[in-house]
C-alpha cells in the first residue's frame, strides 16, 4: 500500500488473548488453575512469556494497513488490570501509549473484558457495563462476561464501541444457542437506547467473541439489522476463520460496524476487515497443524500466542 494512504488509513483492533491470568491467587475468581501451585504450573516465567507473545503481536496488528497502532483494540479473556498494566507498560507496546478501560465482570470463570485506546487517536467521554442476564435450565444464574460501553470521539466523530464476549458452546452449539441469542439480544437493546438518548446520530463499532459465526442465528438475526454492516461475513464465505472448534474452521472474532461509516458527511470512511494470521502464529506439526499457536493444549503447555487469530478493521480518514 502507498505510504501516503498509510498515513490517511486508521485501524481498529480485537483479540482473544486466551486466559491471560496472572499468577497471584484470587480468592474472589476462579483462577487457581493459573497458579504456581495450581494444575497449569503456572508461574512467572510462563506469565513474561505469555506478555511478550502478546504485546509483539499488537504491535505489528495492522500494521500493512496504517502507519499507526490500532487506535482502538478490544481484549477478552483478561483477568484483571494487573494484566492490561503489564500489557501497555511491556516494551514492545510502550511507544503505543495505551490507555485502557476495563471492569470486572461476575464471569464464573474470573475473565472479563476490555479495550485499549490511544488518547491521541480516542478520547473517552464516558464508559460502563452492562450485564448479560442468564438463566440456566435448573433456573440458576449463568454469570457471564459483561459487555463494555465506551463513548469516545474517534477522528471527530461521535463514535460508541461495544466489546463482548458471549456465552461458549461448552456444553454443546445447539444447547447453548440460546444464551447467545440473550447476549445479541441485549447488545441490540443497548444500541436501540443510545440511539434514542443522542440527540446527533452516533457510530457504532461492535466488537467480540461471539462463539458464533456470522452466519449464526444470533449475530445474523438478533445483532445485525439494517442500520449494521458485518464485513466478516464475506471473509467467512471464503472458508476463513479465526480459531477451529472440534475440527472446523469458525470466524467467531468479530468487529461490525453500523452503516452511517459509509456516508459522506463521516470523516471516518470504512474500508476493510482482515484476519491476522502469519506462519508463525500457527501450530507446525500435529493433529492441530494449522491452528493457531496456543498456550495449553489441556493440561500441556505449548507457550504460544493464544488460541484465536485477532482482526482488525480499516478506516479512510477525511479532513
Amino acid at each position: 500500500m502507498p505510504k501516503n494512504k498509510k498515513r490517511s488509513s486508521l485501524t481498529v483492533g480485537f483479540y482473544n488473548v486466551e486466559n491471560l491470568f496472572d499468577t497471584i491467587n484470587d480468592p474472589f475468581k476462579n483462577d487457581d488453575e493459573y497458579t504456581p501451585k495450581g494444575r497449569l504450573k503456572w508461574n512467572k516465567g510462563k506469565y513474561r512469556l505469555k506478555i511478550k507473545k502478546i504485546t509483539s503481536i499488537l504491535s505489528i496488528l495492522g500494521k500493512e494497513s496504517s502507519i499507526h497502532p490500532p487506535a482502538l483494540i478490544g481484549l477478552v479473556e483478561v483477568e484483571n488490570t494487573n494484566v492490561l498494566e503489564d500489557l501497555t507498560r511491556h516494551r514492545n507496546l510502550i511507544n503505543s501509549n495505551y490507555d485502557y478501560i476495563h471492569y470486572d465482570s461476575p464471569d464464573e470463570r474470573g475473565i472479563d473484558v476490555a479495550l485499549l485506546y490511544n488518547p491521541k487517536l480516542f478520547t473517552v467521554l464516558s464508559s460502563k457495563t452492562v450485564s448479560v442476564e442468564l438463566i440456566d435450565t435448573d433456573g440458576s444464574i449463568d454469570y457471564t462476561r459483561d459487555i463494555l460501553v465506551v463513548k469516545g470521539a474517534l477522528h471527530g466523530d461521535l463514535v460508541y464501541v461495544l466489546v463482548n464476549h458471549w456465552p461458549s458452546r461448552r456444553d454443546g452449539e445447539l444447547e447453548t444457542r440460546q444464551k447467545r441469542i440473550m447476549a445479541a439480544k441485549q447488545a441490540r437493546e443497548i444500541i436501540e437506547e443510545i440511539k434514542l438518548e443522542e440527540k446527533h446520530e452516533p457510530k457504532f463499532i461492535v466488537m467480540g467473541d461471539f462463539n458464533d459465526d456470522p452466519s449464526s442465528e444470533s449475530v445474523k438475526n438478533y445483532l445485525v439489522k439494517n442500520d449494521f454492516f458485518n464485513p466478516m461475513e464475506s471473509l467467512h464465505r471464503k472458508n476463513n476463520g479465526t480459531l477451529t472448534y472440534l475440527g472446523e474452521w469458525h470466524l467467531f472474532d468479530q468487529i461490525i460496524v453500523s452503516k452511517n461509516f459509509f456516508s459522506e458527511n463521516s470523516s471516518l470512511h470504512f474500508t476493510g476487515a482482515y484476519i491476522f494470521k502469519k506462519p508463525w502464529m500457527r501450530i507446525y506439526k500435529g493433529k492441530f497443524k494449522g491452528s493457531p499457536f496456543r498456550t495449553y493444549i489441556g493440561p500441556w503447555y505449548e507457550g504460544g500466542f493464544s488460541d484465536h487469530f485477532p482482526v482488525y478493521i480499516k478506516f479512510l480518514t477525511k479532513k
